[in-house]
């Protein structure tokens, strides 16, 4: 199988890179000055044993690839350019057919909505929970702390099941170093991972303080009580642990970590972020269930106009909107 990995930014070019050192063919596509470095100059890819230059083949589309029956296609972008990748891979031609009709999606991706929007363009999707720090904030950069594993990646079909193909993606993660268990009720565990991320966009905005601190627990509150009330169940703390075990972050010489994908995002003033998919979720479910969530709704609002703004990560005040909650 070759791993054409759609949105080579951290998660992605971690992947991808992990998936190149053990053997397997892989494609990097990207964008912009990204692409460029990549094209020109390789992917530097650190991590707590060494930095190196990977010569990764890269591409900027489906227009620059000739797509073979055999491609996984890897989706890694931010849940915000979902659509767009869609609309772009979905009609490629692959053997006679199209990709929608030919190739497997694996969701390489936090959230839990970009599986349906896949599925209504793609037969076979492939759902994986992403637990992987890594930080892409320069062009052709990546760091990736994760040690002695760069990251735990659990995957499943989408909506539930296990087949040959999910099998053997599994076994190519495993051989590039990944933590990958197979399982089949793989969205229990990425509805897990959602409440986890509720706290991505405090970290943007805010920082790591007492006050930001108190947000996400209050947002993590509101989404187990919209989760419950929709009747979707999670994996409890003690599985996901268990999981993590073998797991750890390390230090990257000559690198500074950086925060989560959300701050990512503002840091490198994209002017969007997938707060919609993250603490919007958890929104969309309180109100189609009747449970209030106030502080991951204003966390989406704010995240959101930060990101339009072009606002630095930390610029904000958790104590401002601590108080303009409790004044509703």
């Amino acid at each position: 199988m070759r791993y054409v990995i759609i949105g080579a930014g951290a998660v992605g070019a971690t992947i991808g890179a992990s998936l190149h050192e053990a053997g397997r063919d892989v494609v990097l596509v990207a964008r912009g000055e990204h692409l460029r470095v990549l094209r020109e100059d390789g992917l530097t890819f650190a991590t707590p044993s060494s930095t190196r230059v990977l010569p990764i083949p890269a591409a900027g589309g489906p227009d620059d690839l000739v797509l073979r029956p055999d491609d996984v296609l890897v989706l890694a972008t931010k849940s915000q350019d979902t659509a767009g990748a869609l609309a772009a891979w979905a009609p490629a031609t692959v053997d006679g057919g199209t990709a929608g009709e030919r190739l497997t999606v694996v969701c390489a991706q936090n959230g839990v909505d970009n599986e349906r929007q896949v599925l209504r363009r793609f037969g076979h999707v492939v759902a994986v929970t992403v637990w992987l720090p890594a930080t892409h904030l320069r062009p052709g950069v990546v760091v990736a702390p994760g040690d002695p594993a760069p990251g735990v990646l659990t995957l499943g079909r989408y909506p539930s099941g296990v087949d040959a193909t999910v099998e053997l993606i599994g076994t190519d993660l495993a051989a590039g170093g990944f933590v990958a268990p197979v399982r089949d009720d793989v969205m229990r565990w990425k509805y897990a991972k959602l409440l986890g991320n509720l706290g991505n966009a405090a970290d943007a905005l805010f920082g790591r303080d007492d006050d930001a601190a108190s947000l996400v627990r209050r947002a993590r509150q509101e989404g187990e009580a919209a989760l419950e009330a929709a009747g979707i169940p999670w994996t409890s703390d003690e599985e996901q642990s268990a999981m993590r075990s073998a797991f750890g972050v390390g230090t990257v010489p000559g690198f500074e970590r950086g925060g989560s994908s959300t701050w990512q995002s503002l840091a490198r003033g994209t002017g969007s972020v997938e707060v919609d998919y993250l603490n919007g979720e958890i929104v969309l479910l309180g109100r189609t269930h009747g449970v209030p969530t106030p502080v991951n709704a204003a966390l989406q609002a704010r995240a959101a106009v930060a990101a339009a703004a072009g606002a630095a990560p930390g610029s904000g005040r958790a104590a401002e909107l601590l108080a303009a909650l409790a004044a509703q």
